[in-house]
């Protein structure tokens, strides 16, 4: 199934898409990206980011910053931490909600849970797959992500977040037994918090 404009159009505009990436990895924050889709400008080839090579992913990324309205939310490895995964997840949402200055007629969001806000919201199960909005949103959210990660990479080598963006890939695991513990590592995930403990 690929997303579509004509599911977006279902909502009351102008329709925010938002979707979270980072919910998985063992390193690093969780992104959100909030979008409004210039209907003029939409690209070709919108599509859930996991679907998407590197190369295209990057390419629309592009286009949707230059030409749509946008806005990133993130929630620290110290918020994951405190609040567990879900909850960083739905602050990064309602922070990039937020951050975006517009005025909704309605937000549809990946998933289904909603953040704490009183506008029009939408939980989509698999609304990546189904709104074009949402998908923008997930490729501007992992773009934005993997780049954090790959300047994580530099600051702390060894670790290979440039390749697996903090996920715990055999790499990334033999890294941390051989390197230990870094202060953007989550320390309540269970490789971690096992080391630690």
């Amino acid at each position: 199934m690929e997303p579509t404009y004509s599911f977006d159009k279902n909502y009351i505009a102008p329709i925010i898409g938002v979707d979270e990436v980072g919910r998985g990895p063992l390193a690093g924050p969780v992104v959100s990206a909030a979008i409004i889709l210039n209907e003029e400008k939409i690209p070709n080839g919108i599509n859930d980011s996991k679907k998407l090579t590197k190369k295209k992913r990057e390419l629309l990324n592009k286009d949707l910053i230059d030409n749509h309205h946008y806005a990133i939310g993130i929630a620290s490895v110290e918020e994951i931490d405190k609040l567990n995964i879900l909850q960083a997840s739905l602050l990064s949402m309602k922070r990039a909600i937020l951050a975006l200055d517009s005025k909704p007629g309605s937000i549809l969001i990946d998933g289904n849970k909603l953040p704490d806000l009183s506008y029009n919201m939408f939980p989509i199960i698999k609304g990546d797959s189904k709104s074009l909005s949402i998908a923008a949103a997930s490729i501007v959210a992992k773009v934005f992500r993997d780049s954090l990660m790959e300047d994580l990479a530099i600051k702390y080598p060894g670790y290979h977040w440039e390749n697996n963006s903090g996920y715990g890939t055999k790499q990334h695991l033999l890294a941390l037994h051989n390197l230990g513990v870094t202060p953007i590592h989550r320390k309540t995930f269970a490789p971690i918090y096992k080391m630690l403990n």
